[in-house]
């Protein structure tokens, strides 16, 4: 090993010390007490011995885990989704292309889950990490990778004061490896270098505070003297620090330069020349490559002296994605945090008060000396508070029971405030939690639910930052490393659970270009929170009953799919075949002659009051029988009457014309429904026999219009017994 690798070995554990000492054992002492509080472990183990000892209760209840899944429970209730926009030198077709590759990356990784962890972790400890890097284990192509970091793990340059790493210089991440890892990763000449346990002063197996409690399933470390000699070396136990640190440095790198825009890009790492200049052909003289000084990110891996790697990251960004639930100027703060006095508050008071309610069971005796017969003083002392306990003694004074002082008043307010206390710091309410009294209305209790969620808009704020930094990692890796042709698979959210093959990268035969090329143009990354499928499919039924009942027409598939009835997805697919029967579409076409006919028969409804109107203008509005004794008057009753005719015809008219356009409107719906409901299943009427469908569906339909045609004809006599035309 050179003298110049253990040198350099040596500045990066200098680097190390510095950001370790700098904020970063503060923020594991604090992180690790938010964790004993969340987990219930909240007295200090010296302070419960003591009260042990002497005989005081030691209650723990633990207010601060239900508060943080309440929150955990607003998280999963609403889920963010990333969307891609062209922005420039991109199609749309390319961005949606880029969209569900995101989709489908997300789905690989759990992205749901993880998210949740990232929460949980950044509202107990004040801040949690996403890790984002391209993994080549399951794919030879390579495929981008999200994990989650221990936040104890990883060290923010403590310099920096952003949000965003991009504005960091630096970040360690520390992890414990085995010398099969080693052999693995760095080289086989590695491991052996660590084995021999080369000379140096740094650390090799030695764990300092920062892992003093480490978060294992075998809780704290143990050194390699409580570890089994036949297993030291088996490849389990994992006993070699490594100290991973990205960072910058000034170095020239090739750009793209769009010399329309002027927009810069950096080349991707491992494009060779032949991409390049077939990129730049493809670009027909619109782009050009310059060399532009710009900070580039070194990796440097560490384990002792030792230097298991040097060179320059294959990434543009940190693949640290941070979280932090309270973010000002580089200082972060949890939910937890604030907590911990007023829970220790509520142990201490509440703790306290059952003392004092045992004191007062068994206060005490004063007892002459000598007294007793029937029992020693010690079996007074422990027997004193049985039921139905008989002394017997002999003297003139008995023994006498110790009145115990009364619990001081106001001690059982302390333990309601401090749960106060609790829920305002929080901002999550008895009304969130699902504690509302009986008597609060519901439309109150929503209300006060709804004030809640906004009162932990920063938390979700920052955690949607967060969804916008990964995504941008996340494209920068896809533009890099998803340059070839790819099928990618992705299973929708819908009730099918769809699946879907997207083509990514596919070159064209006949013009030659790349469909859905990703590694083109800029996008921009749009956050989008919605609620989960859950929650969400809940919303749109309630909606969906209550629109229904206004007399909307909602189809019945979609309450079926927003309901919680078991197998909807068979369900509808029954509902849709049986519309498509023959029965289904003759009984349709029945219903829409029916409704002509009664069109038909309020057409000769307004016809014949028009005839009427206009038979009484032409006499003049004389009347048919002889003339009444005040001509007069029976004009102007016959001019009311022929008014109120022309106006009856009128209002038909006009009722008329709306049925039809009513009419006109539902048989063009009717048609397209039956248009798009037949093209989806063309497939499954193929089954069926042609020639036994049309034989049915002709003597359905005969039998259909005769019977329309004699309800016609029943409608119009009954409407005119004397008419022979409509």
């Amino acid at each position: 090993m050179k003298n110049s690798d253990v040198a350099y070995a040596e500045a990066q554990w200098e680097r190390y010390t510095y950001c370790r000492n700098r904020g970063h054992l503060k923020f594991i002492e604090n992180a690790e007490r938010c964790d004993q509080f969340a987990l219930g472990q909240q007295w200090k183990e010296e302070t419960a011995h003591k009260l042990i000892a002497s005989g005081r209760p030691v209650l723990t209840l633990n207010k601060i885990l239900p508060t943080t899944m309440t929150m955990l429970g607003e998280q999963i209730q609403n889920r963010t989704d990333i969307l891609f926009r062209p922005r420039a030198g991109a199609s749309s077709d390319t961005a949606d292309a880029l969209t569900k590759v995101f989709s489908q990356i997300a789905q690989t990784n759990q992205l749901q889950w993880r998210r949740s962890d990232l929460f949980l972790e950044g509202i107990v400890r004040g801040r949690a990490f996403y890790d984002v890097r391209i993994d080549f284990n399951d794919a030879m192509q390579g495929e981008v990778r999200i994990t989650n970091l221990n936040a104890k793990n990883v060290l923010i340059d403590p310099d920096a004061s952003s949000y965003d790493p991009d504005e960091w210089s630096d970040v360690f991440i520390t992890s414990w490896m085995t010398w099969p890892d080693i052999a693995m990763l760095y080289g086989e000449q590695h491991a052996k270098a660590l084995r021999g346990g080369i000379g140096s002063d740094l650390p090799i197996f030695g764990h300092d505070s920062v892992f003093e409690h480490t978060d294992r399933f075998g809780g704290d470390f143990s050194n390699l003297g409580d570890v089994p000699e036949g297993t030291k070396d088996d490849g389990t136990y994992r006993s070699i620090r490594v100290l991973e640190r990205q960072w910058r440095k000034y170095a020239k790198t090739e750009h793209f330069v769009d010399l329309t825009t002027g927009d810069l890009r950096q080349v991707p790492e491992n494009w060779d020349r032949e991409r390049i200049a077939a990129y730049l052909d493809r670009q027909q003289g619109n782009v050009a490559v310059i060399d532009k000084k710009i900070k580039r990110l070194r990796w440097t891996v560490t384990a002792g002296p030792v230097v298991l790697h040097d060179d320059w990251s294959p990434y543009r960004h940190f693949t640290v994605v941070p979280f932090f639930p309270f973010f000002l100027y580089g200082r972060s703060v949890g939910v937890v945090e604030n907590l911990i006095s007023a829970q220790e508050l509520l142990n201490k008071a509440a703790s306290q008060e059952l003392h004092i309610i045992n004191s007062t069971a068994n206060s005490g005796w004063v007892v002459k000396e000598g007294s007793l017969t029937n029992m020693t003083v010690e079996e007074l002392e422990m027997r004193g508070a049985e039921t139905g306990l008989i002394l017997e003694f002999n003297s003139d004074v008995p023994p006498q029971k110790i009145h115990a002082n009364a619990i001081p008043s106001g001690l059982d307010r302390v333990t309601y405030k401090a749960e106060e206390y609790i829920k305002s710091i929080s901002n999550v309410s008895d009304s969130m939690q699902g504690f509302d009294r009986e008597d609060v209305a519901a439309k109150a209790i929503a209300l006060k639910q709804q004030r809640g969620s906004a009162n932990l808009t920063k938390l979700f704020d920052n955690l949607e930052r967060t969804d916008f930094l990964l995504a941008s990692r996340v494209l920068t890796l896809i533009q890099s490393y998803y340059t070839e042709p790819r099928l990618l698979n992705i299973t929708h959210d819908g009730l099918d659970r769809a699946v879907e093959e997207v083509q990514v990268n596919q070159p064209d035969e006949a013009t030659g270009a790349i469909i859905n090329d990703l590694t083109l143009g800029e996008f921009d990354i749009i956050t989008a929170s919605a609620p989960a499928r859950q929650a969400l499919e809940d919303s749109q039924f309630e909606q969906a009953v209550s629109l229904k009942q206004l007399g909307i027409n909602i189809p019945d598939a979609t309450l079926i799919e927003n309901s919680r009835l078991m197998r909807r997805a068979d369900l509808i697919k029954q509902m849709e075949a049986s519309s498509q029967s023959p029965e289904a579409q003759a009984q349709r076409e029945m219903q829409q002659r029916g409704a002509a006919a009664e069109v038909a028969v309020k057409e000769a409804q307004a016809q014949k009051t028009q005839v009427e109107a206009q038979v009484l203008a032409s006499t003049g509005g004389q009347p048919a029988g002889p003339a009444g004794p005040d001509p007069e008057l029976a004009r102007e009753e016959m001019d009311i009457k022929i008014a109120r005719l022309k106006l009856d015809a009128q209002r038909q008219a006009a009722d008329v014309e709306l049925e039809r356009q009513r009419m006109e409107h539902s048989l063009l719906a009717g048609s397209e429904k039956l248009t798009r409901e037949q093209e989806m299943k063309e497939q499954e009427l193929a089954v069926k026999a042609a020639s036994e469908a049309a034989k049915a569906q002709t003597a359905a339909q005969g039998q259909e219009e005769s019977a329309a045609k004699e309800r016609l004809a029943r409608l119009r006599e009954a409407e005119d017994p004397d008419a022979t035309t409509p």
